[in-house]
């Protein structure tokens, strides 16, 4: 995938923050979200060494023999200063050697560790250098990483903005977000993702020895990415695939913790309402997610399919910015047994944003009924809701409620 090198992450400054120095910095995310990418913009190239363990030659080298790794970092000339290794969980046990040079020589090396599966590195009971480390999450390309962004849900994220390229919402609910697809044509993109779902999704997942078998667990991921951004029922979906319950269960935590997906959770306030409690499970990427779903890429979008595209992207978006702006930041959903429902609540430090997503370029005061409803009933943490529709120009729908184009999320 060719990932544009010039433009800029929001995390690159988290990571090359005064606070992190002299931490180890542990870069997560899914594959093809730009970490290797994202090392080359962060070392200093004239003195840094980069393991990639993606080299299949020196990963079985260092797998036979960890110890290796420190004797090799050991022999470095003095004026290499920075050591990273990429995609670490491929050998989990260079952790241990990581930290052994960082607690003998303090202050000697920076180093820089990425990875695309937190499941290895649990599996192999792996240190992930507790107190010593700093950890980040890298994810596909948000709204606040594109030239000329001014959102209206925060002022803020922290980080520089980048100058990745602003493209149609077609495009975006089409195609998804990594960042590599950003300067191809769309046969090219619809190529590169259909690559990323057959070899990495099914095939290096099954080389990793994650999965035992192949056959249900595609079959799985397609239901899966089916379902995506509805409430998650593995009963129905063990049933339709055949597959037990225990190990549809099982498949997600895989997902999640190779950073493909992740859950929403049901938004939670103590002596309110009684709240569904059924979480969401939403793919990291649009692109990836459609292509896992067997949707086709060229086909026109219909108000039907776009809405829930839409939906989706909105969730992804709101889940990927809180996760670079840390831990007082998260998102939900709130949906009542009555039958009450807003598709999104961004809930920061100061405030609980209720946020409905319609596919409407003609939005209405009714639109924002449900949005009115829970700024009423949490009125101390509520202030303002959104409804996020394909209207050209931002309306005021109600008193509280603004109903705003895409692109000023």
């Amino acid at each position: 995938m060719n990932t544009i090198r010039s433009f800029c992450r929001l995390v690159e400054d988290q990571v090359k923050a005064p606070r992190s120095a002299h931490k180890v910095k542990l870069i997560f995310g899914a594959r093809q979200t730009g970490k290797t990418v994202l090392l080359r913009r962060v070392l200093p190239e004239a003195s840094s060494v980069v393991f990639n363990l993606l080299d299949s030659g020196l990963r079985r080298r260092f797998e036979a023999e960890p110890a290796a790794f420190r004797r090799e970092v050991e022999a470095l000339d003095r004026g290499v200063t920075h050591v990273a290794v990429d995609e670490v969980q491929k050998v989990p046990a260079l952790l241990e050697e990581v930290q052994f040079l960082f607690d003998r020589e303090a202050g000697r090396y920076e180093f820089y560790l990425t990875g695309s599966s937190a499941r290895k590195l649990r599996q192999h009971s792996a240190n992930l250098l507790p107190g010593r480390c700093h950890l980040f999450h890298l994810f596909p390309v948000v709204r606040p990483e594109e030239l000329g962004f001014k959102g209206r849900l925060h002022k803020k994220l922290a980080g520089t903005p980048g100058a990745f390229p602003a493209r149609s919402l077609e495009s975006r609910l089409r195609l998804g977000s990594l960042p590599g697809i950003q300067a191809e044509s769309a046969d090219a993109a619809a190529a590169t993702l259909e690559a990323y779902v057959e070899n990495y999704l099914e095939e290096e997942i099954r080389r990793e020895g994650l999965v035992r078998q192949l056959g249900p667990f595609s079959q799985f991921i397609r239901l899966a990415a089916t379902e995506s951004g509805r409430p998650t029922n593995v009963a129905r979906l063990s049933q339709e695939s055949g597959v037990p319950a225990a190990t549809i269960r099982s498949y997600y935590q895989l997902l999640v913790d190779t950073f493909v997906g992740c859950w929403l959770p049901p938004y939670a306030h103590p002596g309110r309402k009684r709240l569904l409690t059924t979480p969401r499970f939403l793919f990291f990427d649009l692109g990836v997610r459609n292509v896992a779903a067997g949707m086709s890429l060229a086909a026109p979008l219909l108000p039907d399919t776009g809405g829930g595209l839409l939906e989706q992207w909105v969730g992804l978006e709101l889940l990927h910015r809180a996760g670079y702006a840390g831990r007082t930041h998260g998102v939900s959903f709130w949906r009542t047994t009555s039958g009450a429902e807003v598709d999104f609540v961004w809930q920061s430090p100061d405030e609980d944003v209720p946020i409905e997503v319609k596919w409407t370029d003609s939005p209405r005061p009714a639109d924002a009924r449900h949005v009115e409803t829970f700024l009423d009933l949490y009125a101390r943490r509520a202030r303002r809701g959104f409804v996020v529709c394909r209207v050209p120009r931002a309306q005021q729908l109600t008193e509280r409620t603004v109903a705003i184009p895409w692109q000023e999320l």
